[in-house]
This record gives structure tokens, sequence and C-alpha cells, in this order.
């Protein structure tokens, strides 16, 4: 196929990693990127992590809300001044499926199920956390050698660095009073260490956060020559993918600025939403394997504040350390870059994934005069991930007699915890109270979030090494019994996993990346 055309529903880190290989091993291959949301930054797909002004990162998160922002909120049953996170929006920036308007998704037993509409997708507002799996997060058909590689190419197009608060002598503090606390207990190699993330650190000491835009990198350089052969359309929704057959010919798309649809014909569809929205156009579209939409997990949450002790803390750290930390973080009071520590995921003993963050103020109220609301030493705010094993009633379905509010078949979650991942969440509250009296006095106390706020969302496309019922796409991400059809994302994951998902999918993503590009003619190996 000498001038493929490859189309890509989804811009964030997903399908921008499928667009970035496939242009960089494909010679002159065509990529054009569908995303039904705004352009939210200059740059395309950049996190509005990195936008200074206050008022302007605001906007650009409002922006990505969905049916939940501007004009919409009133129509569809929204208080006009509701701002509350976590309440309307599962984290600034996304919307709630289940938004009780019409057209609304049905999820009382997901409640805090959301997304962000937007170029970038999730990139353009996660936390950047990109954690490793490990033991039986790793998918078991996919060799170590091979899985190690992609996992390390991931890297690469996040921009993945170990050591983003390594010289943070409070987070040294904590470390330090956390292995005395845990690490006897936990396996060498995943004791208490930083937090990967993905970024750029400046010279000032803050840190450039990674979006979809650093996958794109010379996609969207006008100085690139790949540049001429990328094509990204935003405000542009993906009404259908169009088959002849078993074979994707194209997708029938809306331009939502002027209400037109048109067909854009394609060698290749790589259909990289999300989770949720994702099934739902290979459902609208007619493909319908068994599993589309089932296996649902995500990552039960608990979490809590710990106002951090003084004479803890002054074992590891000086005052000044405390000094030099505060100047450090009023650099970049925009988005201070706070000192992340993490305890892995690791088996059989700790198949939790921690996460403990310093901050200086807690992020709740506390009134003058109560115990620790003025903490000299400040506070951290942990959280315990956790699994939830891979069930087939847990799903997302879609009835073709409802329509949503944008007139695709309207969703449905169903979605339960069972007494195995009662049991671990109770395993984890409890190293969870054990973590804070290490640390400090609890200020929040340790608490479950609802079913949906980790936005981790996986299995609703699970990927297997057979054609058997019980996945959507093989092990090169191809939906089963259709040429030329991908998927991409966290959905793609059949394990059981407590970590960030995100360096996982992209692995996955250039693994299917380069299956097509060396089925297309690559001229790399």
């Amino acid at each position: 196929m000498s001038n493929p055309t490859i189309a890509i529903v989804g811009s964030g880190p997903i399908g921008s990693a499928y667009a970035r290989v496939l242009l960089e091993q494909v010679p002159n291959a065509r990529v054009v990127m569908f995303e039904a949301g705004p352009q939210l930054t200059e740059v395309p797909g950049e996190s509005v992590r990195n936008i200074p002004d206050a008022g302007e990162k605001a906007r650009a998160r409002e922006m990505s809300q969905g049916p939940q922002a501007g004009a919409y909120r009133e129509s569809l049953g929204i208080p006009a001044g509701t701002v509350t996170e976590g309440m309307f929006t599962a984290r600034q920036g996304t919307h709630l499926l289940d938004f009780g308007g019409a057209g609304s998704a049905h999820a009382t037993s997901f409640p805090a199920a959301a997304a962000a509409t937007n170029v970038g997708g999730q990139g353009a507002h996660w936390t950047c956390a990109t954690p490793s799996p490990a033991f039986s997060e790793k998918i078991p058909f996919i060799a170590d050698d091979e899985w190690d590689a992609l996992i390390e190419d991931a890297k690469q197009l996040l921009h993945v660095h170990s050591a983003a608060f390594a010289d943070s002598k409070i987070g040294e503090a904590v470390r330090s009073l956390l292995d005395e606390e845990f690490g006897a207990e936990l396996p060498d190699g995943y004791g208490v260490g930083t937090l990967p993330v993905a970024g750029d650190p400046q010279a000032d000491g803050s840190v450039r956060w990674a979006g979809a835009d650093v996958v794109l990198g010379p996609l969207i350089d006008t100085d690139s020559p790949l540049s001429r052969q990328f094509e990204l359309r935003a405000l542009t929704l993906v009404r259908r993918v169009e088959l002849d057959g078993h074979r994707v010919t194209g997708v029938t798309v809306e331009d939502l600025r002027t209400g037109e649809t048109s067909f854009v014909a394609a060698d290749i569809v790589v259909v990289a939403a999300d989770a949720f929205r994702s099934p739902q156009l290979l459902w609208a579209s007619g493909v319908r394997p068994k599993a589309l939409g089932h296996y649902l997990t995500e990552h039960p949450v608990v979490i809590s504040t710990v106002a951090l002790d003084a004479e803890k803390m002054g074992q590891y750290a000086t005052a000044e350390d405390l000094k030099a930390e505060l100047a450090r973080r009023a650099q970049n009071p925009a988005d201070p870059v706070a000192a992340v520590n993490r305890i892995p995921f690791s088996e059989p003993e700790h198949p939790f994934s921690v996460q403990v963050m310093y901050t200086e103020t807690t992020p709740f109220p506390m009134e003058p005069g109560t115990p620790y609301a003025e903490n000299s030493w400040g506070y951290v705010n942990m959280g315990y991930g956790m699994r939830k094993h891979p069930r087939y009633e847990d799903a997302v379905t879609f009835d073709d007699n409802e329509p949503d509010y944008r007139g695709f078949p309207n969703m449905t979650i169903e979605y339960a915890l069972t007494e195995r991942e009662e049991s671990e969440i109770a395993r984890a509250t409890e190293r969870l109270r054990r973590a804070g009296k290490a640390l400090g006095v609890f200020v929040a106390e340790p608490r479950l979030m609802p079913n949906g706020s980790s936005l981790h969302y996986q299995g609703t496309l699970r990927m297997g090494e057979t054609d058997n019922g019980t996945s959507v796409a093989d092990q090169w991400s191809r939906v089963w019994g259709y040429e030329n059809l991908l998927v991409g994302g966290n959905a793609l994951i059949p394990t059981a996993t407590a970590m960030n998902p995100t360096l996982m999918s992209v692995a996955i993503a250039v693994r299917g990346a380069r299956k097509i590009a060396e089925e297309l003619g690559s001229t790399r190996g």
C-alpha cells in the first residue's frame, strides 16, 4: 500500500502514539486524527497544568467539560453555580457521564465515571504519574523481554523521568519514615521511592508537564516534514466507523461547528477515545463482539490527609530544609512541584499502589484554631490504589432505543465490588492507617472514594490471545474478525492492576502501531 491513510479517533496519548509511530515508520502515510472536543492550548494537546495564569487554566478546564460546560450546563440539569470538584466533575477538566440531565448515561453503581472532551484527552488533565506494571499486572502473552523494551519506548514518548522529586529533603524525610514502617516487608526493587512522572524539568525547578503534545512531537512541529503528513481535526465527532463486510472503509464524521457530516476514506481506523466512548462507537457502527463493554475494571482508591509530625520529620530534615522546600514550591505558584513518593505494587504481600504527595496546605478548608490547622511541617495526601478483578458482569452496555445527548445509543454501567475487592480494601485501609501513624496525625480519616473516582477505566476493549468471546481485540490490538480496525487505550488492559495505566497503554499502542507499520511496509526494523 503506497499511500495509506490512517484515521485515528481520539487525540489523547494513545491516539498520539499511534500517529507518531506510524508516520515515523511508514513512508508516504497520512494520518487524520479526529477529536470531538476543542483545542485548549496553543500547542495541541499540551497539559493545562502548564498554563501559568489561573483564570486561563480554569477556562481551559471548563472548555473540556463536555455537556456540562458553558451554555449546555443548565439545559442538562446542572445547577449553574456549581463548581464543587468531585460532585459534578470527578476532576477539573472532566465531566460526569451520569450528569442527571437529558441524554445522561445511567451509572448509579459507578457514579463518578467521567470523561474529558478536548484535544489531548485526559492527557491534558492527568497527574502525569507513570509507574510501570509489575508481577500479575503485566500482560501474560507478551514476553518479558519484549514488554520491557516496549515500556522503555513508551517512557521515551511520554518524557518519563524518575528523579523529579529526588532532591527534596522533605520528600526524603517522608520516604525514610515510610521505609522504617514498611521497608522490611517489601521485596527488593519495590520499596519506598519517588514517583516516576511524565514531564521535562526546567532550570527554575519547575516541570513542564507532558501531555499528548510531547507524544505527537514532530507531528505538530511545522518545521518537521512529518507535520505535512498529519492533520488534527478538533470539534469533529466520529459518528460511525464504516464497513464493507468485515473491512473498514473509513469514518463518517460531523463537524460540530457547522453540523455538516461527511465521509473520510481510510485504509486503517484506530479507535482510541476512552473506555466508554470507544465501545459505544463500535456498537453504533455495528461492531459488537460478545466482550464489548464487559470486564470493566478501575482502581478502588482509599484516600486520607495527614499532618506531618515535627518530631518525626525532624529526625531526617531540618527547619532550613523545610524553608528551602517551600521556597522551591513558591517559584511556580500556579502548579507547585510537590514531593511525591510512592510504594509500588508487588506480590504477594503488597498488591497496592501507594502515592504520598507533600503539600503545605490541606485540600479542604480547616477552621483556624483547630488542631493541626496551621501545621508548620505541612501535610501529605495519601492514596492507596487497589485492584478490581475482571468479571463479565461489570460492564457498560448500550441501548439502541434510547439516544444519549449526542444521539449515540445510551450507556448503562453496572458495577460491583466483590468480597475479594472488599478484603483488599480492608487490608489497604489498615496499611494506610499504619502509614499515617508513621508520619503524623490524620486530619482526614481514610475513606473509600466512590466507584469511578480513579478515572483509570480498563477492560471494556480487553485484548486476548485467542478469540474465545472473552476479549475484543487480539494481542496486536486488532478487533477480532475485522480487518484493518484497531482499538487503543486503557480499555485494552485485560489484567487486574493497581497502578496508573497510561504508560502501560502507550506501550500497548506502540506494539499495535508497529504491527500495522510492518504490514504497510515499514522502513524501520
